[in-house]
């Protein structure tokens, strides 16, 4: 599955069973992120195409903000390709 982020255009490969978070930091961007556990918020970004499922019973998003497509990167697997609202991250390699 693809994911793109924007409004950087960076793109990466994620698995089933993989989290958004280690599936861009194992293609070299950066997310923000801090707790890892889907309570802190830090990670948090926007869904603009696609389907994700979380993987713990209930993120720290209230229901209007999963109503509103918001997702937690840490706790969040796509079910198939993304495009993710996310201006923080960037490119461990900007030139490779």
């Amino acid at each position: 599955m693809r994911v793109r982020l924007e409004p950087s255009g960076l793109e990466f490969e994620t698995e089933a069973g993989t989290t958004l978070l280690k599936a861009a930091e194992a293609a070299g961007i950066e997310l923000p992120s801090s707790c890892r556990n889907g309570t802190c918020r830090t990670c948090i970004c926007q869904k603009l195409s696609g389907e994700t499922r979380h993987t713990i019973e209930w993120p720290g998003l209230s229901v209007d903000e999963k109503d509103e497509g918001w997702i937690l990167p840490c706790v969040a697997e796509a079910l198939g390709d993304l495009v993710l609202d996310a201006p923080k991250a960037f490119s461990l390699f900007p030139d490779g």
